[in-house]
């Protein structure tokens, strides 16, 4: 970085809606900074730019960039803090900066990781249903705190009049109907055959990696089975 101060002789604005603005100097190459870094440095043609001004400048700039890219990224969707963070960083944002963006974000209310996370469950149970613990694994995965993510997971389950039993139920239902004939004939046959037993299998490591477990476990196996007698049962044409 130069040394020596130097003067803006022209201003030109540029980029989609003319948010950026190349500063020509008349010493050294032009600066390239976002528009409003340049007018909360106070800064125009025919003033000075000397060394501590252009730190200032430079410094209001990435701020101005860190914080634009934190807005962009929450445009597209509600994201953790913790995932912004990992982002930014991808982007090369300095840990400080990037802290200092997303405390400010928070502070207005742009950034919320109970809703975030309640919004996540939500969406979670009418499309992709999971059991409490395999929920709460995702969220704490997403950057949530442990108690946030078991009371947000609480609270959803409680709104929506959900359990585990119900949901290993509806999972284990809409698993069988995806399923071949043979196999769902064979999660019930009398005697404990290996076909039986590789269905079994089957099905219980499904719902498991779905966060369902005793109970609920057993609720979506007996699920299975009932349709598994029902379909064996059922007149053919």
């Amino acid at each position: 970085m130069t040394t020596r101060a130097s003067h803006i002789v022209r201003i030109e604005p540029f980029g989609r809606g003319g948010v950026k603005a190349r500063v020509h100097l008349d010493e050294g190459e032009a600066l390239e900074v976002m528009l409003e870094a340049l007018e909360r440095s106070r800064l125009g043609v025919g003033d000075t730019l000397s060394p501590d001004r252009r730190r200032a400048l430079l410094a209001a700039d990435a701020d101005v960039r860190v914080r634009e890219s934190a807005l962009s990224l929450i445009s597209f969707r509600a994201r953790t803090r913790t995932e912004l963070e990992r982002k930014l960083r991808a982007k090369g944002f300095e840990a400080a900066r990037i802290d200092a963006c997303l405390d400010r974000l928070a502070e207005s209310g742009l950034i919320d990781d109970a809703a975030v996370s309640a919004a996540f469950v939500r969406d979670r149970l009418r499309h992709r249903p999971r059991g409490r613990s395999r929920l709460r694994s995702e969220l704490r995965a997403k950057g949530v705190t442990s108690h946030v993510a078991d009371d947000v997971v609480d609270e959803v389950f409680e709104k929506e009049g959900v359990t585990d039993v119900q949901l290993a139920a509806e999972v284990a239902e809409a698993w069988v109907s995806r399923q071949s004939p043979a196999l769902v004939a064979a999660l019930s046959v009398d005697a404990w055959t290996d076909e039986r037993q590789r269905a079994q299998r089957r099905l219980r490591g499904y719902l498991g990696r779905r966060g369902f477990s005793g109970e609920a476990l057993r609720a979506g196996v007996a699920r299975a089975e009932a349709l598994s007698r029902a379909a064996r049962e059922r007149p053919r044409p």
